[in-house]
């Protein structure tokens, strides 16, 4: 009987939400030309940091095609500096989300210094999320949210993905979250 209702909805168009209830999606056509990212960004009173010097031997972003590839980035601060240290011993998940969001603030960065305008952003497309904790740590998507929350603020339906979220006993300089990610950008 599930199956029936998934391929009824399938043929009418219309998706379950999380909260049980269906919908019929909105146009991702029209919110496209519609949606600005740059005006977003105003609204939301995000300033956008200087690039900083890469750690080792990478570089920020490569493109391949309409792809973009970003390397891993942690949460850093507006007055400089990082968040560090575990999420649920060091920090708790408010602020590890905070630090996720902070390593999306800095991710936009690295877009708007190679795209020019977030505008030519088409699609965020994965998410890989590393959460700075102990082994007995399970509340990893709760911290990654603040990444995706962003990334859904400023750029709307396209700023939806998919991700991965997981621990790691350590990560670099001792950063509380470490986060990459692939875009998929306008010609």
């Amino acid at each position: 009987m599930r199956y029936l209702i998934i391929i009824g909805l399938f043929i009418l168009g219309c998706t379950p939400n999380n909260d049980g209830v269906t919908r019929t999606p909105s146009s991702p056509a029209a919110e496209n030309n519609t949606w600005d990212a740059e005006a977003k960004l105003q609204e939301l009173g995000i300033f956008l940091p200087e690039l900083s010097t890469p750690l080792a031997n990478y570089v920020h972003v490569v493109r391949t095609g309409n792809l973009l590839f970003l390397a891993g980035k942690g949460p850093q601060l507006p007055e400089g500096g990082y968040i560090l240290g575990k999420v649920g011993k060091d920090l708790s998940i408010d602020e590890g989300r905070e630090a996720a969001r902070l390593t999306g603030i800095a991710q936009l960065a690295v877009l708007k210094a190679e795209l020019g305008d977030l505008n030519r952003v088409k699609q965020i497309v994965k998410v890989f999320g590393m959460v700075h904790a102990d082994s007995d740590f399970t509340q990893h998507p709760q911290v990654i949210n603040g990444f995706s929350d962003l990334m859904v603020d400023v750029f709307g339906e396209k700023g939806k993905h998919a991700r991965s979220a997981v621990g790691m006993n350590s990560l670099p300089l001792g950063f509380a979250v470490e986060i990459e990610l692939i875009v998929e950008v306008e010609d």
